[in-house]
């Protein structure tokens, strides 16, 4: 076991911003990695301006949002329109390994700091970019969020019940799962080739290929020719499958039924109702009413029961089951405080705060949050000084003037 973390030595110029581009450099920063968020003061981060924040006081270094984003990072406001926030900007990339950003096809060429620009300064850079679906093609300037990219990408059409309009996720899933996570396995190989090679490497992420991956079956169903529709809480092959209500104010359980051996396991935890020996359910060959009625009978079995004690039953059966919880339910959970899956950091103006822990450990060169997310502008001092080389004369007369903050 060694305290070294793996990306010990590598330093990210970190130009995303709002969900799937900050998540992506993230892991990077919490392996290791030296992650500068570069801000700006008059157009910040649009996540630090969204709730939750702490104590309900808005405020840009009190969102919980982007706390949670930003762990393990560094922040430094450059006013990247002006000659000397460009050339300062293009003075760190000079020092770094990697470039990331999540604008608008063409923004960052425009400012002066694309791929081209940032070769010029650094030859073997590691460059990514996130368009929203691609720097080609006839909608290559359109512009989205996760939200968006899940309508697009045809995961919201596969949300909800099949006789009612889809329901979405609940959240900007692309910007939570999958795109963020595909960026950081592809800055991972290309920094390994590089380590081989010497040379670093372009990488384009359109997030609306990289959302499609998440409905992959139903794309090639779509494929050879067969209608896919919502199926709400069912499944292909399990029924019962889905979440019953139980005692209480907005309790359920969620229950999982593949075998006969399920189904004979809940049907005992459900205290055998007559119903259980039917073979047959509504009529013959209308599978969603059929399961519409089978649903209706195990709801009307599990509504009188407590849903800790139902899964906890079930799961002793050997069906899989699991109690519903709600956010605070989820801090108190057993397996994720056994876990250290929550770490309390002190934030410098929201004070003891909860973080996600990385649910993942290496067993040699294990991550950890080294820190809480920055004040807005938190390090720009440091790094223009120490990394950068500014006298603090010449850093003094750029704060002034607002090129740097």
């Amino acid at each position: 076991m060694t305290s070294s973390l793996p990306l010990d030595g590598v330093r990210v110029a970190d130009f995303t911003w709002v969900g799937a581009g900050p998540f992506l450099t993230k892991p990077l920063a919490d392996h290791g990695a030296d992650v500068i968020k570069i801000e700006s003061r008059s157009r910040t981060d649009p996540i630090r301006s969204m709730a939750p924040f702490r104590d309900g006081r808005p405020g840009p270094n009190r969102s919980g949002y982007f706390a949670n984003r930003n762990s393990s990072k560094r922040s430094v406001c450059l006013d990247l329109k002006t000659p000397r926030g460009k050339e300062l900007a293009l003075a760190l990339i000079a020092k770094s390994d990697i470039v990331t950003s999540n604008f608008t096809p063409g923004t960052m060429d425009r400012l002066g700091l694309g791929y081209k620009d940032a070769r010029a300064v650094r030859p073997d850079i590691v460059y990514l970019e996130m368009p929203m679906q691609g720097n080609t093609g006839p909608h290559r300037d359109f512009r989205g969020y996760g939200l968006t990219i899940a309508a697009a990408g045809g995961l919201l059409g596969l949300s909800g019940y099949p006789d009612r309009p889809p329901v979405g996720t609940g959240t900007n899933y692309p910007d939570h799962v999958p795109n963020p996570l595909h960026a950081a396995v592809a800055v991972l190989a290309a920094l390994r080739r590089r380590r081989r090679t010497g040379e670093g490497q372009y990488i384009e992420l359109a997030q609306l290929e990289s959302t499609s991956n998440v409905i992959g079956p139903a794309l090639l169903a779509a494929a050879t020719g067969r209608r896919v529709d919502r199926m709400a809480n069912e499944d292909a092959v399990a029924a019962p499958h889905g979440v019953y209500p139980c005692t209480g104010e907005d309790r359920w359980c969620a229950i999982a039924v593949f075998t006969d051996e399920h189904w004979q396991a809940l049907t005992n935890v459900l205290g055998k109702p007559e119903w259980a020996e039917r073979t047959a359910y509504a009529t013959p060959g209308d599978r969603w009413a059929a399961r519409r009625e089978l649903d209706g009978l195990v709801a009307a079995a599990t509504s009188a029961l407590e849903a800790d004690e139902l899964a906890e039953a079930l799961t002793a059966a050997g069906v899989p089951a699991a109690a519903v919880s709600n956010a605070a339910q989820v801090l108190e959970n057993p397996q994720l405080t056994a876990r250290d899956h929550w770490k309390i950091l002190d934030h410098p103006e929201m004070g003891p705060s909860v973080y996600d822990n990385i649910p993942y450990r290496l067993s040699r060169t294990p991550g950890r949050l080294r820190g809480p997310a920055p004040l807005l502008g938190a390090d720009t001092r440091d790094v223009c000084l120490d990394l950068l080389g500014l006298s603090l004369d010449e850093y003094e007369h750029l704060a002034g003037e607002g090129v740097v903050g």
